[in-house]
């Protein structure tokens, strides 16, 4: 676990000062504000779910890089298909064949609802997929309106960014048109409070007061993830599916953030459902940190776009493919999603338990290992806490825990760790964040 890191004959200076300097002069403004905490964490190495930082400090990866990482940093069987592939051939455009990527889809395909006729389009990353299922929905459908939830995440590319419901991810410009939000079906905090029926009247309402009448889709996270890792209810996706559908519109699923085994209930979380998507867009946790995203659709909505020219360059990269492969070999071999269910299973106990004793914790939520606790100012009022939850998130990286702060408020410390966290990382999780809160001197 502790071998030396080793590199190539190029040189890289690892001094904490050059890096931060560096990275201060050379990166543009736009990736100023993707920095979490007030003092630059470097990370030099990771292995399974534990990293260590550029002074060799070891953390617990609650993160994921950002739900990248699902089988683990550096897992072996991913490292040996991404190395034997590259050293016999980087990359072959779509241009020409390849069986890997071929094999690959073929795979995808089959975690798909059976029944169905799946193809397979890969990107280079979750935005780039969202930006063609919008596009492929509008194809199909001939229609322009789509449905989108408050406070969801897609991405930050122009087309990504105008389904997002986050203001702090949508720049000051034009966003792409023909796109209306209803209210996300949040049970802690929604406009409507808990329940389904009055959010699926909020769909009725916008398709008649918001659109032409006739929808090109609407897209759902079964788990929003920047949005504070909020879980849509049972029985408001097949509610919104039914509506959207009468409207002419596709049902497009984002799998980006809660696919792959996360929730531990199902390989898709979308299955857990009871749900048949149109278009399901899938990256991150696929690729276990190697660029890869896909679009799976059915046959018929991507047979609309078969008379125009559309690739993207590294999507399916045959690297990037063998380790999407891996990928999927060790989920099935490591039962990695049964692992998320008990091991998340048991870490949201515990946290439940750190609830009781910090009424700063308004909830406590999430699936699997997709977990979240907010932190708000009052039980009663739900009144946000962000500058407590700062505090708190400062300390966690000084006890040696990497998480994140997300949702609208920044309020959400939010848990997506590698699916191979284990049970014996739960209670070192539960007493970090502890002695966290102590530090903070928040309850």
């Amino acid at each position: 676990m502790n071998a030396p890191h080793t590199h190539s004959s190029l040189a890289i200076d690892w001094s904490t000062q050059g890096i931060v300097d560096r990275r201060n002069r050379f990166y543009s403004a736009s990736q100023r504000k993707f920095v979490p905490y007030k003092d630059p964490l470097i990370i030099k190495r990771g292995r399974g779910q534990y990293l260590w930082d550029e002074q060799d400090r070891k953390y617990i990866d609650l993160l994921g890089m950002n739900l990248c990482i699902s089988v683990g940093h550096a897992h072996p069987q991913v490292v040996k298909a991404a190395s034997e592939q590259v050293a016999e051939l980087t990359h072959c455009t779509t241009m020409f064949y390849h069986p890997v990527p071929a094999q690959y889809a073929e795979e995808l395909a089959g975690t798909m609802p059976a029944g169905h006729d799946w193809v397979v389009h890969f990107t280079n990353s979750g935005a780039e997929a969202i930006d063609l299922a919008l596009l492929m929905a509008r194809s199909h459908t001939g229609n322009i309106d789509m449905l989108a939830l408050a406070s969801s995440y897609h991405g930050a590319t122009f087309g990504a960014q105008s389904v997002t419901g986050i203001a702090g991810f949508r720049h000051s410009v034009p966003q792409l048109g023909g796109v209306t939000f209803v209210p996300e079906p949040n049970q802690y905090r929604g406009v409507h409070g808990e329940g389904v029926e009055p959010y699926l009247k909020e769909i009725d309402r916008a398709i008649a007061t918001s659109t032409s009448g006739r929808l090109a889709g609407m897209i759902i996270e079964p788990v929003q993830g920047y949005g504070g890792i909020v879980p849509i209810p049972g029985g408001y996706i097949a509610g919104a599916f039914e509506r959207v559908r009468a409207a002419g519109g596709l049902c497009i699923i984002d799998e980006v953030q809660a696919g792959v085994g996360r929730t531990g209930e199902a390989f898709w979380s979308f299955e857990s459902h009871g749900v048949v998507p149109d278009i399901v867009v899938v990256a991150k946790g696929v690729g276990n940190g190697i660029p890869l995203g896909a679009v799976i659709a059915k046959r018929d909505v991507a047979e609309s776009m078969a008379d125009k020219f559309l690739f993207h360059t590294y999507g399916a990269n045959p690297v990037a493919c063998a380790a999407g492969r891996a990928v999927l070999n060790v989920m099935r071999e490591e039962r990695l999603q049964e692992n998320a269910r008990a091991v998340g299973g048991a870490l949201r106990t515990r946290l439940e338990d750190l609830k009781e004793r910090h009424s700063i914790i308004g909830d406590v939520r999430g699936r699997g290992l997709m977990l979240a606790i907010e932190l708000v100012k009052n039980r009663a009022t739900k009144e946000p806490a962000p500058e407590e939850t700062l505090a708190v998130f400062e300390e966690t990286r000084r006890n040696g825990l990497v998480a994140s702060r997300s949702g609208p408020f920044r309020n959400v410390i939010r848990m997506c760790p590698p699916l191979c966290l284990a049970m014996a990382d739960v209670d070192d999780v539960v007493d970090r964040f502890e002695r966290s809160f102590a530090a903070a001197s928040v309850r």
